[in-house]
């Protein structure tokens, strides 16, 4: 495997330490918009459409305009599903410091750690509603 799975715990302590990670927010712009990490970065891989979820085919070039490869991430979706592909294709592309939240922002009730059940905004981590690094924002610098 190309990336580790870590709880949102975990991921909290990465953003803060030495070096810092940042977070790379994969949801959709609505869910991001309702809610994320402080200075996470929202680049969906996929794209809430007429149809359901549809792949975001602008993913790779806004991630890489906006995160040199060297950087360690933090990558969270809702559950760890989406992130865990987002980290596949990012270790394809040559990013090697990838972590995947297991349990997202929103929890995994089948997660096998307690702290992963709850996700990210459960477990009482820092959240907010605003961030300059929407999607618009760093589609714009691809």
């Amino acid at each position: 495997m190309s990336y580790e799975t870590i709880t949102p715990e975990d991921a909290h302590e990465k953003m803060n330490g030495d070096p810092a990670h940042a977070y790379l927010d994969v949801r959709s712009i609505p869910e991001f918009e309702a809610g994320h990490a402080p200075g996470a970065l929202n680049v969906p891989i996929l794209h809430l459409g007429p149809g359901g979820m549809e792949p975001n085919p602008e993913f790779l070039a806004v991630v890489k305009a906006n995160v040199d490869k060297a950087t360690p991430l933090v990558v969270g979706c809702k559950m760890g599903g989406r992130s865990a592909r987002a980290c596949e294709i990012l270790a394809g592309e040559g990013y090697s410091i990838l972590h995947n939240i297991d349990g997202g922002f929103g929890g995994r009730p089948d997660a096998p750690h307690e702290s992963s059940r709850k996700g990210w905004a459960a477990s009482g981590l820092p959240t907010v509603t605003d961030s300059p690094a929407t999607y618009e924002n760093l589609r714009s610098k691809a």
